[in-house]
Parts: structure tokens; C-alpha cells; sequence
């Protein structure tokens, strides 16, 4: 019987979202991966943005590894929400190259401690600041596969594109046809809630 190590599943978890937020910005236009489709601004790209500053923290200062680049975006005195999408100067492949660099830079600290080792999280409340390499790992899983959400939902306004990876929606196989009449079902269902 094999052994087994839980940072293994971790580490399967993670790098699923990651998977799953950069397939959303595949076959997209420049247009497509940086418009804003909510009230709030939210874009394919903006969320790939975020994820690579938020895993650069936890698994960097975190742990007193720091990632090496700077990311002003991140910085105390940013604007509101600027990790949240991209400048005309920042390409998308500049976002993913950062993000991929990042992703290097999180695994190698997640390879290089235990899961019991103890970091501290300068931007959580003082009683909640000292977690486990674990207790990060788990925090980072939800929120990448939160935002992977996000960009499905906005995946889906663009192209109607679902799911974590091509050929791979997990909706029903509708055609158009289908899809409509399934939507109008919904609408008068809710309808008769007004």
C-alpha cells in the first residue's frame, strides 16, 4: 500500500483552481479577458491578477520567503481593488507569466516546509495571524477555487464557455434549443415568487 501525504492532495487541489482560472482566458480576445461583466468590475483577467499577488503573500512573506519581484498592486498604499484588473501596460501574458512565476515560487515553499510549520500573516488580525503551512494551504485552495468560480460565472457571460477545463462543462448536454426553454422554465418558476 502506498503511503500516504497529504501535501500531495493539497498540492492536487491547488493547482486544479490555477488550472481551471487560466483555462478561462483561453481562446478570449484582449477585449473578452479584461472587460468588466459585474457591478463590482469583475474580469477574467483582474482575477488571474489576484491570485498570483494573494498566493506571492501567503506563500511568500508569510513563511519569510518573499517573492522577489515587486508588486506594487499589493502594496498598503495601492488603489482600491488595483490587484483586481490589468493596466493597458500589463499584457495578458505578462499576468500569466507573473502568475506562473508565483505558482513556482509557491510550490517551492510549499515543498521546501512541513505542513506544521507556522508562518505569520501580517494583513490577518493579531489573533489570527500564526497559521500552519496547512491551515494557508487550505485558506489559498478556497480562495483560488472561489475565484476560479468567479471566472467561470464571467467565462460563461462571454462565450457561454462552463466548466473547469475543455470538454469538461459538468452541465447537461442541452443544445440551444434546450438551454432556453431549461432558462424560461427557471424564469417562470421565479416569477411566481414576485
Amino acid at each position: 500500500m502506498a503511503s500516504y501525504d497529504p501535501k500531495t492532495d493539497l498540492r492536487h487541489y491547488l493547482d486544479a483552481a490555477r488550472r481551471a482560472l487560466l483555462w478561462k482566458l483561453e481562446g478570449l480576445s484582449e477585449y473578452d479577458v479584461r472587460r468588466p461583466l459585474t457591478t463590482t468590475g469583475t474580469n477574467l483577467l483582474g482575477l488571474v491578477k489576484h491570485a498570483a499577488g494573494v498566493e506571492s503573500g501567503y506563500f511568500g512573506v508569510t513563511f519569510g520567503r518573499p517573492f522577489p519581484e515587486p508588486l506594487p498592486w499589493m502594496e498598503d498604499d495601492a488603489e482600491p481593488n488595483a490587484d483586481m484588473w490589468a493596466t493597458a501596460d500589463e499584457s495578458r501574458a505578462d499576468v500569466i507569466a507573473l502568475y506562473h512565476r508565483v505558482w513556482a515560487h509557491a510550490d517551492a515553499t510549499i515543498e521546501a516546509l512541513s505542513l506544521e510549520t507556522v508562518g505569520r500573516v501580517p494583513w490577518w488580525t493579531e489573533d489570527l495571524e500564526n497559521h500552519s503551512l496547512h491551515r494557508i494551504l487550505v485558506h489559498v485552495i478556497a480562495e483560488t477555487h472561489r475565484h476560479a468560480g468567479h471566472a467561470d460565472i464571467v467565462r460563461e457571460l462571454v462565450d457561454g464557455a462552463a466548466g473547469t477545463r475543455a470538454g469538461n462543462s459538468g452541465l447537461p448536454d442541452g443544445d440551444p434549443t434546450w438551454w432556453a426553454a431549461y432558462r424560461t422554465r427557471l424564469e417562470e418558476t421565479a416569477d411566481g415568487f414576485r
